[in-house]
């Protein structure tokens, strides 16, 4: 809205909620077919704010991975997009967008235009990185739950070649994991149909990282089950089709034990990796043993708070922790073990859970998780084996 804000409502209501790339227009007179030219009158003036004309897409591509042992879907997306809107003669900017499910952290996007290429890169908040810097605003967060990456001068009829990828929280409740993608794109980046033939593929894999049996739950696009190896299973989606995808991507699955079951999944480092390490990830699944007796708890947390977990990891941690603490039950027990270069307890020994140790422990956890220091991470191991037999 030009004329004044927009409601709350109508702000989100044009939001995007599938991947989208839009032209940055800020001179109306240069806005006509690339390959059809017509006959526009005289128009004056630059547009401020610039004009966001959303382009049509020519390709779309969604690849899934699921761990149910690291809880993460990892998603990659491969489009092309035209720059339908701009005669030839002339460029402008243009800004990809992505609206990523829940928790969703961009992994790094790989874009081409013609014979340029351009790529993302995580570098240091105190500008330390070799990577130099064109343009500050050329890519970030706009919302906790979308990217955007602005592509400088594109020219009109060029195609934008893109690779994004993002990872996102796996849900899991009551039995089953889920995963939830926005993919519904607005008619209006349809391509005619009678100009270009529109290749819809989805693929999917499914790590359960256990060899138990894996049931199917339901899904919002028609997979056909490909191959399974071992743990993994591999879906695939692949049609042509009049319009583009007006639904997200839904995918639930559960799986089947009697019993608990677990695992250990190792994740090699991604391509561009900021600090090129793997992960592990060590998971237990419940089962569906509904008679069996609940033990009482005896948890404790280990907590890095070296100077790597400074600012938002830091704060996640101790918000997640105050939310575990808070939901145990009373007659569980439960300490806290800081560590960087030196170790914090929050108690000598294992606390029964009521009330004031929950309050003491989030009031410990306010004065002492401040992100310093080295990384002694076998100090703390060898102190939760003495904590086993001490309770307050």
């Amino acid at each position: 809205d030009r004329y004044g804000a927009p409601d709350a409502a109508a702000a989100s209501s044009l939001l995007p909620v599938a991947p989208m790339a839009y032209a940055v227009v800020t001179d109306p007179a240069a806005v006509d077919s690339p390959d059809v030219p017509s006959y526009q009158p005289h128009v004056y003036g630059r547009l401020s704010p610039p004009a966001l004309i959303p382009l049509q897409m020519r390709e779309v591509e969604l690849r899934v991975d699921c761990a149910a042992g690291c809880a993460t879907a990892e998603v990659t997306l491969v489009a092309r997009w035209w720059l339908h809107c701009l005669t030839r003669s002339r460029d402008c900017d243009c800004r990809l967008v992505v609206p990523m499910g829940e928790e969703g952290s961009i992994l790094g996007a790989e874009v081409t235009v013609g014979k340029k290429s351009y790529n993302t890169h995580v570098v240091d908040v105190d500008g330390n990185s070799p990577v130099k810097i064109v343009k500050t605003e050329s890519g970030g967060i706009l919302k906790s739950q979308f990217f955007q990456l602005t592509i400088p001068q594109v020219v009109g009829g060029e195609d934008i070649f893109a690779t994004i990828r993002w990872s996102q929280k796996l849900l899991y409740d009551n039995g089953q994991f889920s995963v939830d993608i926005p993919f519904r794109f607005p008619h209006y980046v349809n391509p005619l149909p009678k100009l270009f033939t529109k290749k819809e593929k989805i693929q999917l894999t499914v790590n359960s990282g256990v060899s138990k049996e894996v049931l199917l739950q339901g899904t919002s696009h028609p997979l056909k089950e490909k191959t399974r190896q071992g743990e993994k299973l591999f879906f695939l989606h692949e049609a042509v089709v009049e319009n583009w995808s007006i639904k997200d991507f839904t995918f639930s699955y559960s799986v089947y034990s009697g019993d608990v079951s677990g695992g250990v999944l190792v994740q090699r480092s991604t391509l561009r990796d900021y600090d090129d390490r793997d992960i592990f990830s060590i998971f237990l699944l419940p089962g569906n043993n509904q008679k069996r007796k609940i033990f009482r708890k005896a948890v404790v947390f280990i907590v890095d708070t070296s100077g790597s977990m400074q600012g938002k990891p830091i704060e996640n941690v101790k918000n997640a922790i105050s939310t575990a603490v808070s939901e145990l039950e009373e007659g569980d027990y439960f300490n806290i073990v800081t560590f960087n270069d030196e170790l914090h307890s929050f108690s000598s020994c294992l606390e029964k859970v009521n009330g004031k140790t929950t309050e003491n422990a989030i009031n410990w956890m306010n004065l002492n998780f401040v992100a310093q220091g080295g990384t002694d991470i076998m100090h703390p191991l060898t102190e939760v084996q003495y904590l086993e037999n001490y309770t307050s």
